[in-house]
């Protein structure tokens, strides 16, 4: 196994279980801050303020995530709720980033 930690069914203890999940959560952690790289290179790229809210691709994303989440057995709704928080934050993200660029 290439990672420090056990996968959710090998853990026999608690302390194994814990391990796993701050492991994990340092992994998600890492991909939101790949994810937010590109709300920074959305808003160099946008042409203008106006382009960064698009609720079509916003409905497209959340529908997406719920459908992987029900496919993987997970809790679709309230995966579908955490990405909508997601995506908000992201646009809120990519807005400041994209107010504070240089123009010039």
């Amino acid at each position: 196994m290439t990672n420090a930690y056990l996968l959710p069914e090998k853990c026999e203890t608690m302390s194994e279980v814990r391990e796993g999940v701050d492991a994990t959560d340092r992994e998600l952690m890492d991909l939101l801050d790949r994810r937010f790289g590109y709300m920074r290179a959305a808003a160099r790229i946008k042409p203008g303020r106006s382009a960064v809210r698009d609720e079509e691709r916003k409905s497209e994303v959340i529908a997406n995530a719920q459908k992987d989440a029900a496919g993987r057995g997970l809790p679709s709704r309230e995966i579908a709720e955490i990405w909508d928080q997601l995506v908000e934050a992201s646009i809120a993200y990519e807005l400041r980033e994209w107010d504070g660029r240089d123009r010039s």
